[in-house]
């Protein structure tokens, strides 16, 4: 886990201090175009390791996913008290909606994931919100 910190999640995209919906935005294209390459094929593996080994998902979880996914809850609590979110969020489902259909794509492999999608899934669910 410490090498595909080292390596492979400081190749993200930095998403501190922005706007929620400018941070999916740039986190989205930034995932995918990283999930095209070796850091999608190591967390591939790393998930389907966990699960069989509940300690590698939860290295995989804590180590990664939590710290990302709590900049982005972070940044849409923070807009929606500033009121430049149309409704009241639901910001971890919001999460699991943008990002659950990149990791299903990149586990199953049933349609390209590409720049193309994470754009259309990005509009298609910040439509709502924004």
């Amino acid at each position: 886990m410490a090498m595909f910190e080292l390596r492979m999640v400081s190749r993200l995209p930095p998403i501190q201090n922005l706007r929620a919906v400018e941070l999916i935005r740039v986190a989205v294209p930034g995932l995918i175009r990283l999930f095209n390459g070796p850091f999608g094929k190591v967390a591939a593996e790393m998930i389907a390791e966990g699960q069989s080994d509940p300690a590698v998902l939860r290295e995989f979880r804590n180590r990664y996913l939590l710290k990302r996914r709590s900049v982005l809850a972070k940044a849409f609590k923070d807009d929606l008290a500033a009121g430049t979110l149309k409704e009241p969020v639901d910001h971890e489902l919001l999460l699991d909606l943008i990002f659950g259909p990149v990791y299903y794509r990149l586990l199953v492999k049933h349609q390209p994931l590409d720049q193309a999608f994470g754009a259309a899934l990005v509009e298609y669910v910040l439509g709502k919100y924004h």
